[in-house]
């Protein structure tokens, strides 16, 4: 029998790192090699109504083995990882019993995973821990979710003792660049409420998230030879770097925290004829989110003043809204999860989202999704970890979730 970590080890061999911009969905084909092998896995597992569709969406459903109608509960993870370090060629690693000390993941590129970096590495002082060698992410985010949701169908299908309602579990792709549930059918996946496997730590409940824009700016120069460039060159790089300097210093993600927003500058580039700048704007409160999309607007609008209304064009996107706001008008859906956490002797951590998950969107598409915990730290980077731990226990959340749901 495929252990637990073993099959979570076997999907972060695949590299499904998705795209910004793609013109195809999902972004980039490779994602597809997964969700191959999670259609092959589950029918090998016995699941029903095993669908690949079109759009790389991987869906299944487990019946009920009561007698009595109780909620459709679903659980659904991504497949695809971060285009912000790479996915390919992933070498993952257990350190068993880890001693609390500097983890040395790449000794010829003097790369360490610290704890006086990053204390939470103590928590798992005498556990075993996943890392990755350095040089990629190790993918956790969200693979670790798609692994405890399929072992947590085997261990329902091992187990028929265990008694729960029809279950719907779903794989997507294109979260991680916004996109994941972009051609989801709720009515067709059938539950009546959701949980993303998608969180962080042991102990991760959440039910807020950002509401979230992109802004991008594209800039237009006037590019001569510079010798006989006075009075006639704007060169567009300096009126970008301008219009970032407009932007509120205390308002970037590197001085905020807990509640508070951001204007993040994710990407530049640029010549002295055109320049581009793409930013993230993101708020759990309504309306500093609206406020903060304003201070963008105002700056477009002041160097068009300053220059003409030809030097620059704004576009900003809403990209997902705080399902909390949804979620409030469900409180027994997050209680629920209280319920099963407590019972895996799992103390809730309850925290808002700094980002978005796929349940933001599922929320507002009429599906209640709040988000619980895979077991990792350190998502997007190489100094991504694992706690073996932390999965195990994800699982067991969700075959205790099944069964609560069984009992309503």
């Amino acid at each position: 029998m495929t252990t637990l970590l073993e099959r979570f080890l076997r999907y972060t061999k695949i590299d499904t790192q998705s795209q910004h911009d793609a013109e195809s969905y999902p972004s980039t084909a490779k994602q597809l090699d997964l969700a191959r092998l999670l259609e092959k896995e589950l029918l090998e597992l016995g699941m029903s109504e095993v669908e690949l569709d079109q759009y790389g969406y991987v869906t299944a459903t487990l019946p009920a083995n009561i007698d009595h109608d109780c909620p459709v509960v679903g659980f659904i993870a991504h497949m695809d990882t971060s285009p912000d370090a790479s996915g390919e060629n992933v070498k993952a690693r257990v350190i068993e019993n880890y001693d609390g000390k500097d983890i040395i993941l790449n000794e010829a590129e003097n790369i360490i995973l610290s704890p006086d970096v990053f204390p939470a590495l103590l928590k798992y002082k005498g556990e075993s821990i996943v890392v990755t060698d350095g040089t990629t992410l190790l993918g956790a985010d969200d693979k670790a979710g798609i692994a405890a949701i399929m072992d947590a169908m085997r261990h329902l299908i091992a187990n028929p003792d265990i008694k729960h309602g029809r279950i719907c579990v779903g794989f997507t792709p294109d979260e991680e660049v916004g996109a994941g549930v972009a051609y989801f059918d709720v009515q067709k996946f059938g539950a009546d409420f959701a949980y993303t496997i998608d969180g962080g730590e042991k102990g991760e409940l959440e039910y807020e998230s950002f509401n979230a824009a992109s802004a991008r700016l594209k800039f237009k120069g006037i590019s001569v030879h510079p010798g006989t460039a006075k009075g006639v060159m704007r060169n567009a790089n300096l009126v970008a770097m301008e219009f970032q300097s407009l932007m509120p210093l205390f308002d970037r993600p590197e001085h905020t925290e807990k509640r508070e927003g951001f204007i993040h500058l994710t990407q530049m580039s640029g010549l002295t004829e055109a320049a581009q700048l793409d930013y993230i704007i993101r708020d759990h409160d309504k309306t500093l989110f609206e406020a903060k999309k304003q201070i963008v607007r105002n700056a477009a609008t002041y160097l068009q003043s300053k220059y003409g209304d030809d030097v620059l064009e704004l576009e900003i996107k809403d990209q997902y809204f705080n399902m909390g706001e949804v979620l409030k008008e469900h409180p027994e859906v997050v209680e629920l999860a209280r319920q099963a956490y407590r019972a895996e002797g799992i103390e809730p951590i309850e925290i808002p989202i700094r980002g978005g998950t796929d349940g933001s969107r599922l929320s507002f598409m009429g599906l209640p999704t709040p988000n619980v915990f895979y077991g990792g730290h350190n998502a997007h980077g190489p100094l991504e970890f694992l706690s073996v731990n932390g999965l195990e226990k994800s699982r067991d959340v969700i075959v205790r979730i099944a069964q609560l749901v069984a009992r309503q």
